[in-house]
């Protein structure tokens, strides 16, 4: 029988102090996943939903064919684990900030996403998603310039609330504009966010993209016995 609660790792980082930690959900029987940056919760493997949903409904934009896709913020793993479910992605670069957070993949701490670190289309890159959106080199260091066929983005709260204020420009019609030239002609750009459908960002996309639509995540929560949304945007 697993331990009531452990701390899997604790680490100082330029973010704050970044942990991850198990614990035993009694209502449910089952081992809970979460994340905090600092006192601040991030992700708990209780709410996946909107992170498949993430992958599901951002790729079924995408063309046919092989797709190489990326994906911004590895976190616990969800929204890499079903990108690469899909059989037509040919390579997946996975941007994540934090060290630490692809040492506990490269270190198999997450069971249910334990086959990211050792999947041959899979790169775990260190690196800031926004700088590389902002850069003329983009997201693959190894390939300067390089474009994909879509990219699935789940690091900030919502585009009004994120992580760090560096992040805010990404979100404005110039932001964009820098990540549309990082995707092949008719690529897809997804966002996850925690708030509903947010109008003022949805002309924002609109005015940079030549489709995009927004689809609210319901799924059940049982810590309240009721259920719970997140929203999926999707442009292209």
């Amino acid at each position: 029988m697993s331990a009531r609660f452990e701390e899997l790792d604790w680490s100082e980082t330029p973010m704050g102090v970044i942990s991850l930690r198990r614990r035993k959900e009694p209502s449910l029987n089952v081992d809970v996943y979460e994340v905090k940056l600092g006192d601040e919760f991030l992700m708990s493997s209780l709410f996946t939903a909107a992170e498949v949903a993430l992958a599901r409904i951002g790729l079924a934009q995408a063309v046919d064919g092989d797709l190489d896709v990326v994906v911004g913020g590895l976190g616990l793993g969800y929204t890499a684990q079903t990108a690469i479910e899909d059989p037509r992605v040919h390579s997946l670069v996975v941007v994540e900030a934090l060290e630490e957070v692809i040492g506990w993949h490269q270190r198999r701490l997450l069971p249910d996403t334990t086959e990211l670190a050792s999947d041959p289309r899979v790169r775990l890159q260190e690196g800031d998603f926004f700088a590389m959106a902002d850069s003329e080199a983009g997201f693959d260091p190894q390939t300067p310039g390089r474009r994909f066929h879509a990219v699935l983005l789940d690091i900030d709260h919502t585009p009004r609330h994120v992580l760090h204020p560096s992040h805010s420009a990404f979100y404005t019609p110039a932001g964009l504009e820098k990540l549309a030239g990082h995707l092949h002609p008719g690529g897809v750009f997804a966002l996850w966010s925690d708030d509903p459908p947010d109008a003022e960002f949805e002309a924002v996309l609109a005015e940079v993209f030549g489709e995009s639509e927004a689809s609210v995540i319901r799924f059940p929560n049982p810590l309240t016995g009721g259920y719970s949304t997140n929203t999926v945007y999707v442009a292209r």
